[in-house]
């Protein structure tokens, strides 16, 4: 790795079982197989360890999605490649997160990782949507709650449409044409 490393915060967003965390890990061991510096900030564990106790209403959405931002940005300032697969359901909260990278003359892409409620609740990775049908939980991005998917996206994956490996592929194509890879 060289000194001048140039950090970049690559935020998935799309629907839960979209696929957006399988597509970071994927693209992460291959950045990090080139000598990149790599993190993933997985939506899940950052609840876990830097919101807990937030919950899913809009404002305490919003300021999950502002923290992920702040370390996302802190991060790539510093040289770090920030792949954020995380759900971030409204366009405004997405858009603090971009507007304070360039602020910063950070670099932040957004990759919009479009795979169908239809195809997403078949995958199901966590049981949400059978919890949902279930009517064991409510307030299901994408189902009960809402998703507002991004209008001009710098990327938009159809990942229900190839590989994992597609997938990243296309991502890892976007970041050498933006020289982040």
């Amino acid at each position: 790795m060289s000194v001048t490393e140039t950090g970049a915060t690559i935020w998935l967003t799309g629907l839960p079982s979209a696929g957006k965390t399988t597509i970071a890990r994927e693209l992460a061991a291959r950045l990090r197989g080139e000598g990149h510096r790599v993190e993933v900030l997985d939506g899940d564990e950052i609840r876990e360890f830097l919101s807990a106790g937030l919950g899913f209403s809009r404002e305490d959405r919003h300021t999950n999605v502002q923290r992920i931002g702040f370390v996302a940005g802190l991060l790539a300032a510093n040289g770090v490649k920030v792949l954020v697969p995380v759900i971030a359901p409204y366009a405004d909260s997405r858009e603090a997160v971009r507007k304070r990278h360039q602020s910063g003359g950070t670099a932040y892409l957004e990759v919009h990782v479009a795979t169908p409620v239809e195809v997403c609740s078949v995958r199901d990775v966590k049981g949400l949507y059978a919890k949902q049908a279930a009517g064991e939980i409510s307030g299901l991005t994408g189902v009960d709650d809402p998703y507002e998917a991004p209008e001009s996206p710098d990327l938009r994956i159809e990942s229900h449409q190839q590989t994992v490996q597609e997938s990243a592929a296309e991502l890892y194509a976007l970041l050498s044409e933006r020289g982040a890879a």
